[in-house]
């Protein structure tokens, strides 16, 4: 009984960090094949989504697009700024750069080939979406997608940005 009180005090303490924690400083890559640290991300102290993908995933291509339709007046309105990171692995990360240029999306596009920011985040299924303030803290997360949810992440954004 001890143990499994231990284990639970355990794990929400591990969810909590999750939910709530820092953006760690872990190494990804451009669209050029450029390492990029984490730890250089910032949007002068505005919001920062951060949107893991694959382009084997129809529900993250539909949220990815659904968010473009809204986002150059997410953008004027919060400030805010959105990072896509594509999991394809080394196998399947060159279709990243095709499919993005077939796409109008303005976001940053970066890669995680080996999978370390996804791990790091716990990142266990995806679409996922972390919403991050502008002191680098995660502030929100949502997994999944269905069509309307873009409204809530909105929601999210202009509450952390003063503006909801």
């Amino acid at each position: 009984m001890r143990n499994l009180f231990l284990l639970s005090a355990l794990l929400i303490s591990v969810l909590a960090s999750a939910q709530s924690g820092k953006l760690p400083d872990v190494t990804v890559q451009n669209m050029n094949g450029q390492k990029v640290s984490t730890a250089t991300w910032n949007n002068g102290g505005k919001p920062m989504i951060i949107n893991f993908w694959a382009t084997w995933c129809a529900p993250c291509k539909r949220e990815l697009n659904a968010i473009n339709d809204l986002y150059p007046d997410w953008q004027k309105e919060t400030g805010v700024k959105l990072m896509a990171v594509s999991i394809d692995d080394t196998r399947s990360m060159n279709r990243v750069k095709p499919y993005v240029n077939g796409q109008a999306w303005d976001y940053e596009i970066f890669l995680d080939p080996n999978g370390d920011l996804k791990r790091a985040l716990n990142v266990n299924n995806i679409p996922h979406t972390f919403l991050v303030d502008g002191k680098g803290n995660i502030v929100w997360q949502h997994n999944n997608y269905e069509p309307g949810d873009e409204k809530q992440l909105y929601q999210q954004v202009k509450k952390l940005a003063g503006k909801g």
